[in-house]
């Protein structure tokens, strides 16, 4: 169990806002025709915002169509589509703009992206 100091209970939400407090960025997840920007304030999602959006400012964009971001956000994702850079290397999943900061926190992302996804599938 992953713990910071400051948490007690060792909860996972915790520990990824501690893995992720140096993240400070605007993404956009593409799926199929959705839009969504997400901004991240020192680990925490500060905005989730569905477009569509006029002239949209991200860093870095993460796109795939409707079919493989719900294989990947499937309780038991399939080979393929169990992780955002097998999703990469089979080029079912596309990282555009500056890949940098992504790279940086990949597992950070990796984990966040994840659990947007409760979020994103139900909209």
């Amino acid at each position: 169990m992953h713990t910071t100091n400051g948490d007690k209970t060792g909860s996972a939400d915790a520990w990824l806002t501690y893995r992720g407090r140096w993240v400070n960025v605007t993404f956009m997840i593409k799926k199929g025709d959705e839009e969504y920007l997400v901004t991240l304030r020192d680990g925490h999602v500060t905005h989730l915002q569905p477009g569509p959006h006029v002239m949209p400012r991200w860093t870095f964009a993460l796109v795939a169509g409707e079919d493989a971001w719900q294989r990947f956000w499937a309780h038991e994702p399939q080979p393929r589509f169990h992780d955002l850079m097998a999703m990469v290397k089979f080029k079912t999943l596309r990282v555009e703009g500056d890949p940098t900061i992504f790279m940086s926190n990949l597992l950070y992302f990796k984990e966040l992206v994840k659990r947007l996804g409760g979020q994103l599938h139900a909209r």
